[in-house]
């Protein structure tokens, strides 16, 4: 699918987390000790907006309906929650470093060209392209051809090896993929990554006792022996990490096993992911509301991945909040669900945009299914990057429900008495219930609106020069400041008067600002910035009759209204972008 002709300029976020940072929207977290990697601060206006934009999303998909609740889990949960979800052992993606520029990346989301294809080496600049061109002759013994940015000459070869047009004796075995960054097949060997983040339980350090245990197995002339005679039960089980890492014969796997052999039963995970709390806890949820399939259980909350790659400032972190719905339907009726769910969900996202095209569907491909799913979508936005993922929106059939009832032992299923058990043709019919997932992402959530409410605009200013105006059209209920009052100057009694307007506004419960620094068009142009939709400029004549301007955001138009009326001309216009 090609682009809107509206799309996002692809300088964009250069400019976006340059006034993120100006106006108090997002920070680089530990700035001062010179930043951390994929960790960010939100700064006083940042962090009004992500919970407006929460606050919007629960109040949507639980206050708005009646079969939906919420709930509040604990980050840290049993050990075991992960091993029946499948996150302990196989939340590790295969890990890939580029030779020639270094990037690590996930295999299992690189490109994969064709047979047959070229594959050229996009480089950064000039002087990299040299660089590179320079390291592949001296590692691999090929020259490629260096036109301006990119290094020619690699292709796909029939019989699946990459091939070299300036010699046609040399070759590369493909690995079926290239580097995302620059497109190179020189790669290194896939290695195993841990997405979760581990921390130990209690306040005795595990690693002291990892420690001792090392020193005397060590000490001994036979470390086999020593972790055999020490470890008799676990060492006797092949199936077990001890007993696999002492059948290899690897010193250094053995080691590792010993590790986790000691530390193990202290350490806990950092939650991955908001959805399995509400899993472990639908019983408990059901039993003691007395809820009937179809229902939901909804959480927003922090997640943690050690992700391989962060990028595109807050698109991709290490610490994250999500927003999901797990929603508990009868077995066979998860299409109709699905179908309900997916619209909602982009009907939702689109009510806030000032760009409802910038918003689409993406089928996945039945190769990208997880083997228990039967159907999911991916609520995808045209970032300036490029077409990516916001929100995913899965039908995951009783997956989820059955690993952990195998796992606890613990029955998690829902008795209808007047329904027929399809398999016996009598009732009651006890069945696990199907679900379908919406997740997305409150830190992405609040990415796309950004990029969404960008703007600059050319304006002709008051002495007839031309000016860029930059303005954050967020949609009113999502801004973090709904009404900047101002005082024309500081002086004459109109700082008193719009602080009695301030007070007002706070007292209706609308987020205010009373701003008198600077000349009245900075102040105009500062709040356009950061998103505020309203502003009410106190003048001369307001201590003359009561009046008041209500200026737009957007239009910039400024119109006369009685001061008395000022709190309910803003709220209309909150409640005018009210979802309905």
């Amino acid at each position: 699918m090609s682009h809107p002709s509206n799309a996002p300029a692809k300088d964009v976020m250069k400019k976006l987390v340059a006034l993120c940072k100006r106006r108090g929207f997002v920070y680089q977290s530990s700035e001062i000790y010179g930043g951390l990697k994929s960790a960010y601060d939100y700064g006083p206006l940042g962090v009004e907006l992500k919970r407006n934009l929460m606050n919007e999303w629960w109040s949507d998909l639980v206050h708005r309906r009646e079969n939906v609740v919420g709930i509040d889990a604990s980050v840290i949960m049993h050990p075991e929650v992960w091993q029946a979800s499948g996150h302990a052992a196989g939340f590790a993606d295969p890990l890939v470093d580029c030779l020639i520029s270094k990037e690590r990346f996930r295999a299992d989301k690189a490109p994969q060209p064709a047979i047959g294809a070229e594959l050229p080496i996009q480089c950064a600049d000039k002087g990299q392209a040299k660089t590179y061109q320079e390291a592949i002759a001296k590692r691999f013994g090929i020259n490629l051809d260096r036109e301006g940015t990119q290094l020619l000459g690699l292709r796909v070869a029939d019989d699946g090896t990459v091939r070299a047009r300036q010699d046609e004796q040399w070759s590369l075995p493909f690995r079926g993929y290239v580097s995302p960054l620059i497109g190179s097949p020189f790669l290194s060997e896939e290695r195993q990554f841990n997405l979760m983040f581990r921390t130990a339980l209690g306040a005795v350090d595990p690693m002291q006792d990892a420690a001792e245990t090392l020193a005397t197995l060590t000490a001994a002339d036979d470390l086999a022996t020593a972790v055999r005679e020490h470890f008799p039960k676990q060492a006797a089980q092949a199936d077990s990490a001890l007993g696999k890492a002492l059948a290899s014969g690897d010193r250094a796997r053995l080691m590792r096993a010993l590790i986790e052999q000691v530390t193990g039963p202290s350490m806990v995970y950092l939650r991955p992911e908001t959805a399995q709390a509400m899993f472990v806890q639908y019983k408990n949820v059901m039993d003691s509301l007395g809820l009937k399939p179809p229902f939901g259980i909804a959480q927003m909350g922090k997640s943690f991945r050690n992700e391989v790659t962060t990028e595109h400032f807050i698109f991709r972190s290490c610490e994250f909040e999500q927003m999901e719905m797990e929603f508990f339907c009868q077995p066979g009726s998860q299409k109709e669900w699905m179908s309900y769910w997916k619209d909602e969900r982009m009907r939702w996202w689109r009510q806030y945009a000032n760009n409802p095209n910038w918003f689409r569907y993406r089928k996945h491909d039945e190769d990208e299914l997880a083997h228990y799913a039967d159907d999911c979508y991916d609520v995808e936005f045209l970032y300036p990057w490029g077409w990516d993922e916001l929100e995913g929106i899965a039908s995951r059939t009783d997956h989820d429900l059955h690993a952990h009832e195998e796992r606890s032992g613990v029955k998690l299923r829902y008795t209808d008495p007047e329904q027929s058990d399809p398999a016996t043709g009598k009732a009651p019919w006890s069945y696990r219930p199907y679900v379908i997932e919406p997740a997305a992402g409150a830190t992405r959530g609040v990415l796309v609106y950004l990029v969404d409410a960008f703007c600059e605009e050319q304006r002709t200013d008051a002495k007839g020069k031309t000016v860029t105006r930059t303005v954050l059209k967020l949609h009113p209920r999502l801004s973090p400041i709904k009404c900047a009052v101002l005082p024309l100057v500081q002086k004459d009694g109109m700082p008193e008067k719009a602080r009695e307007v301030i007070d007002a506004f706070l007292a209706a419960g609308i987020p205010a600002k009373f701003d008198g620094k600077g000349s009245i068009g900075k102040r105009y142009a500062k709040h356009d910035e950061v998103g505020t939709p309203c502003a009410i400029t106190v003048d001369g004549q307001s201590l003359e009759d009561g009046s008041v301007t209500l200026r737009d955001r957007d239009t910039t138009e400024q119109i006369r209204i009685p001061l008395a009326e000022a709190v309910a001309r803003v709220r209309e216009r909150l409640d005018a972008g009210q979802a309905s």
